[in-house]
C-alpha cells in the first residue's frame, strides 16, 4: 500500500528519466510507468487522481482505528479466482482474495464416480479409473487416468492416405490428414490444362485463365482464349506498395512491385529513436525492452519492442504444495493451484490402500492390513511365528533355537538368539565439559549358542578315576596324580601327573611320553679310559667311548685328535705312529736344507741331501748347477776365465775415462759462473755504515702503572669508608 501523493510522484519521476536517458523527446502521452511493487505496465491516463478502498466501493475511505487502513469495513463481494459464481465473504481487505471455501459436490473429470463433496476452489478432482472417451480418430478410446480438458491425441498408428488418395503410409491415428508432394495434374474443363495444386481433396475447379481477365496493373480488360497471356497494357503501374503510402511507379508490368524506394524519417517500433531509412525498410533499434512480463518474474529483453510484451511463454516449475510435483502452467503471477493428482497409500504387502490428495501420503497414517505378514525371516528358522502386516522390523523371535551345537551331537535348548538387540556406549574421548556425553547406540548381534549342559562320563589321562563332566567341557583331564609306570632304564617310575600314555609296551610299562631317566650312568668304564658314560641311566651295557684325545705331533705343527678307544689299547710304538701328523718334517740338515723324512720323534736321520744347487764364480760372471752334498764342507765357488779377466780390465777403464770427463766438464761450468758473476758485479763500492737509533723511554711509560695502581687503592678505600658511613647512619 502507498500514498496517492507517493504514486503520482513515482509516475511523473519514471516519465522525466526515461526522457532523460532517450536521445529524442517523447511525448509524456506515450511513456508507460511501472508498479513499484509488482512491475505491472500501466499508461498515463491510469495515474490515479484519487484512491478507493481495497473492494473499490469507496473513494478517500475515512480513517477507523478498529479497521484495516484504507479499508470501508463492508463486505468485499468481488468475485472470487478462479470464477466459481461466488463472491468473497470477508471484510474489505488488501491483497488477492483467498480461494473458494464453500463445499459442493461435484463429478471427476470422467463422470465414472458418483459425485462427492469437495471445496468449490478444489471441485475439479481426478478419479483413478481410465478416461475412455473416444478420441478424434474414432477408432482408440483414452487409456490415460481420469484427467482434465481434452484426451491427449491417440498414440497408436494406422494405414492411412493421403488427400489425393495415391500414396498410403503408416502414420498417428492423430493426424490422418496429410499431403503428399505430387502435383495433381488432372485436366482441367478447358481441356488445355492440367490443375497445379499439390495433393488435395474434392474438384480441381475450373480453369483460372478463362473469362474476363485484367491486364497486370488492372486498369485495361480483355477476354482472350485460355491459351493466350494478358499483355501488359503499357501504362503507369500506380499499385498501392507495401508500405501503403506510396504507389508504383513503373509500367503495368507481370510480377510483384519492386519494394519502395522512398527515403522517409521512420521512428522505431519502440518510439526512442528516429532515423531516416529507405521506407520498404523496417526500423528498428537496439534498445532492449526492461518491462516485466504478465508473471512479474522476467523481463521482456525485446528489441524495440512496442510496449505490448508478449505473455511470458515459459513453464511456472515452481513446486506445488505436494512437494512431488512442479507447476506446468505457464509462468504466472501469485500462488500456483493446487495438486490435482492423488496418490494411494498402500500397507507393506500392498494389499490394502487407501487414496489421498497427492502431498498427503507423507502425514496420512498408513492403512491397517489383516493379511499375515509375508517377510521372510531373519533368523535361521524356515517359517516365522505367525504375525500381522506391519512396517519396520518385525518382532523378535521367540522360537527355539534347535541348532546342532558345534562340538557335540546335542540341540541348543536356548531360545533363538540370531538377533539380538544389544546397548553400546560409543568410545569417545571427551576433551571438555561442553562435548557431548558418549550416546547408547543399539547393535544388532547375532549371539552364539551356549555351551552344552549335558553330564556324561569321563575317565582321566592315566585311566585313575572316573567323573561326570559338562558335554562342553568334555575332554581329557587329570587327576594330577604320579603317572607310577616303569621307565625303559627298568631303574626308576615316571614322576610326571597323571597324562595321556602314548604307546606303552603293556599296562605297567612307560609310554613314549612318559618321563625320561634323568639320572648318571654310574657303570664301570674300560680300563685306560677315563671319560663317564655320556647317556642318562639306561638298561645294558654302555656304548663304547666316543671321545677323543687331543696331542701335538712330534713336529709341533698341529693338534692330532686320537680316539680314546684306539689310544687306551694301543702299545708306545703304535702311540708315536699315532702321534705322527704324517707331514714332511719342518727341521734343517747340516747342509742347510729342510729334512726329507716325515714327521718323526727325535733327530733327524743323515741323509745324502740329492738337492740342486747353484755355483759361479768371483766375479759372477759363470754359474753352474751342482749336487748338494758335493759340495758339503766346501767353498762354493769355481774358477774364473781369462775372457773374464779381460771384460774386468776393460769395465776398469771405460769408468776412469768417465771421470775424467765429468770433472773436465765442471771445471768448465765453474769457470763460465765466475765470470758471469764479474760482469754483473760492475764497480766495486764501499758499504756505509749503519746507525742505530735509539729511543728513550718517557717519564709516563716508565711509572705510568705505579701510578694507576696507586690511585686506584686510593679509590677503593674512599668508597669503602663511604659505604661503612652510609650503613651506620
Amino acid at each position: 500500500m502507498f500514498h496517492i501523493t507517493c504514486i503520482q510522484k513515482w509516475v511523473k519521476e519514471g516519465a522525466y528519466q526515461f526522457n532523460y536517458k532517450s536521445d529524442n523527446d517523447v511525448p509524456t502521452a506515450n511513456i508507460p510507468w511501472y508498479c513499484p511493487k509488482c512491475r505491472h505496465e500501466y499508461e498515463q491516463k491510469d495515474c490515479p487522481s484519487k484512491y478507493y478502498c481495497f473492494c473499490g466501493k469507496v473513494a478517500d475511505p475515512p480513517f477507523d482505528p478498529w479497521l484495516v487502513p484504507h479499508s470501508c469495513g463492508q463486505t468485499c463481494n468481488r468475485r472470487l479466482k478462479p470464477d466459481c459464481g461466488h463472491t468473497c465473504l470477508l471484510l474489505c481487505h488488501p491483497g488477492p482474495c483467498p480461494s473458494c471455501p464453500k463445499t459442493i459436490k461435484s463429478t471427476c473429470y470422467c463422470g465414472k464416480q458418483s459425485p462427492q463433496m469437495k471445496r468449490c476452489s478444489n471441485r475439479y478432482w481426478a478419479c483413478s479409473s481410465k478416461c475412455g472417451k473416444l478420441l478424434s480418430c474414432n477408432q482408440h478410446s483414452c487409456q490415460q487416468i481420469c484427467h482434465e480438458g481434452e484426451c491427449a491425441p491417440c498414440t497408436k498408428t494406422s494405414e492411412q492416405f493421403c488427400r489425393c488418395g495415391r500414396h498410403s503410409e503408416i502414420r498417428p491415428c492423430s493426424s490422418p490428414d496429410w499431403k503428399c508432394k505430387e502435383v495433381c495434374n488432372k485436366v482441367l474443363n478447358c481441356k488445355n490444362h492440367v490443375c497445379e495444386k499439390i495433393c488435395h481433396s474434392g474438384d480441381c475447379g475450373n480453369c483460372p485463365r478463362l473469362g474476363l481477365r485484367s491486364c497486370p496493373c488492372g486498369k485495361t480488360q480483355f477476354e482472350l482464349p485460355c491459351t493466350e497471356d494478358i499483355p501488359p497494357c503499357g501504362d503507369t503501374c500506380e499499385k498501392l506498395l507495401a508500405c501503403g503510402q506510396h504507389k508504383c511507379l513503373e509500367r503495368c508490368h507481370t510480377g510483384p512491385c519492386t519494394p519502395c524506394q522512398h527515403i522517409t524519417v521512420k521512428r522505431c517500433r519502440c518510439g526512442r529513436k528516429q532515423k531516416e531509412t529507405l521506407c520498404s525498410k523496417e526500423f528498428n533499434c537496439d534498445s532492449k525492452c526492461n518491462k516485466q512480463k504478465n508473471c512479474g518474474r522476467h523481463q521482456c529483453r525485446k528489441k524495440c519492442c512496442k510496449g505490448n510484451c508478449p505473455p511470458c511463454d515459459q513453464i511456472c516449475g515452481k513446486p506445488l504444495g505436494c512437494k512431488n510435483h512442479k507447476c506446468a502452467s505457464p509462468c504466472h503471477s501469485g500462488p500456483c493451484y493446487p495438486c490435482p493428482l492423488a496418490v494411494h497409500v498402500f500397507c507393506y504387502c500392498k494389499c490394502t490402500k487407501i487414496t489421498v490428495p497427492c502431498g498427503k501420503e507423507k502425514k496420512t497414517r498408513k492403512p491397517k492390513c489383516h493379511q499375515l505378514c509375508r517377510k521372510p525371516p531373519t533368523c535361521h528358522h524356515e517359517v516365522q511365528s505367525k504375525h500381522r502386516c506391519h512396517f519396520n522390523e518385525c518382532p523378535p523371535c521367540r522360537q527355539i533355537c534347535g541348532l546342532k551345537l558345534p562340538h557335540c551331537q546335542h540341540a541348543c535348548p536356548l531360545s533363538c538368539h540370531d538377533e539380538v538387540k544389544v546397548k553400546t556406549i560409543e568410545k569417545t574421548a571427551r576433551i571438555g565439559p561442553w562435548d557431548p556425553k558418549p550416546r547408547e547406540v543399539v547393535e544388532i548381534v547375532q549371539k552364539p549358542c551356549a555351551s552344552c549342559k549335558v553330564l556324561l562320563p569321563q575317565s582321566c589321562l592315566g585311566n585313575h578315576e572316573i567323573s561326570q563332566v559338562e558335554c562342553s567341557k568334555l575332554g581329557v583331564y587329570s587327576c594330577h596324580q604320579p603317572c607310577g609306570r616303569l621307565l625303559d632304564c627298568t631303574n626308576h617310575t615316571c614322576t610326571l601327573t597323571c597324562h595321556n600314555v602314548l604307546s606303552p609296551k603293556d599296562s605297567l610299562s612307560a609310554g613314549t611320553n612318559c618321563q625320561s631317566c634323568d639320572e648318571l650312568c654310574m657303570k664301570e668304564r674300560p680300563p685306560g679310559c677315563n671319560h663317564s658314560c655320556p647317556l642318562p641311566c639306561h638298561a645294558g651295557d654302555c656304548p663304547p667311548c666316543q671321545f677323543t684325545v687331543k696331542t701335538r705331533c712330534h713336529c709341533n705343527s698341529i693338534i692330532k685328535q686320537i680316539p680314546c678307544l684306539e689310544w687306551a689299547s694301543a702299545t708306545p710304538e703304535t702311540k708315536a705312529t699315532l702321534k705322527s701328523c704324517g707331514a714332511r718334517c719342518p727341521k734343517d740338515m747340516a747342509c742347510g736344507h729342510r729334512c726329507l723324512s716325515p714327521c718323526h720323534n727325535g733327530t733327524c736321520p743323515e741323509v745324502k741331501c740329492q738337492q740342486l744347487i747353484k755355483v759361479t764364480c768371483r766375479c759372477k760372471r759363470l754359474s753352474r748347477q751342482a749336487i748338494c752334498f758335493d759340495h758339503h764342507g766346501k767353498k762354493k765357488y769355481i774358477d774364473c776365465e781369462a775372457e773374464c779377466e779381460r771384460i774386468k780390465a776393460e769395465k776398469k777403464a771405460k769408468d776412469e775415462a768417465e771421470r775424467l770427463k765429468k770433472e773436465e766438464r765442471e771445471r768448465k761450468e765453474r769457470e763460465e759462473l765466475e765470470a758471469f758473476e764479474r760482469k754483473t758485479k760492475g764497480r766495486k763500492r764501499r758499504q756505509r755504515k749503519e746507525y742505530e737509533e735509539v729511543i728513550e723511554p718517557s717519564w709516563c711509560s716508565k711509572h705510568g702503572k705505579t701510578v694507576l695502581v696507586t690511585i686506584s687503592l686510593i679509590l677503593g678505600i674512599l668508597l669503602f669508608c663511604y659505604f661503612v658511613y652510609t650503613c651506620i647512619d
